[in-house]
C-alpha cells in the first residue's frame, strides 16, 4: 500500500495524518508515503477534487493506493478497519 496525503504544512490534522503515515512505514505495514505540500506545489482543492471525484472542503485528503480514503479522521477509522494496519 502507498499513501499519498495532500496537504498544509500548518495545518495540525495534517500533520498527524503524515504522521500516522510515517509510522505505519516505518513499521513496514504500507510500502510508502508521500507528503503533498498543496501551497508550495500549487495545488488547489479543486485539482484535489478532480481526483477525488468529489468537492472537497478541508485537508488534509489522504489517498491509499489510489483510493480517496478522506481527511485524517476517515484515515484513522481506515487503518482501524484493516488489522494488518493497526498498530
Amino acid at each position: 500500500m502507498f499513501v499519498v496525503i495532500y496537504g498544509r504544512l500548518s495545518c495540525p490534522f495534517c500533520v498527524r495524518a503524515k504522521m500516522l503515515a510515517e509510522q505505519l512505514e516505518k513499521s513496514g505495514q504500507i510500502d510508502g508515503v508521500r507528503y503533498v505540500d498543496m501551497p508550495s506545489e500549487g495545488i488547489t482543492k479543486a485539482d484535489i477534487a478532480k481526483l477525488a471525484g468529489k468537492p472537497i472542503q478541508t485537508v488534509p485528503q489522504v489517498f491509499v493506493d489510489q483510493q480517496h480514503i478522506g481527511g485524517f479522521t476517515e484515515f484513522d477509522q481506515f487503518v482501524s478497519r484493516h488489522p494488518a494496519l493497526s498498530a
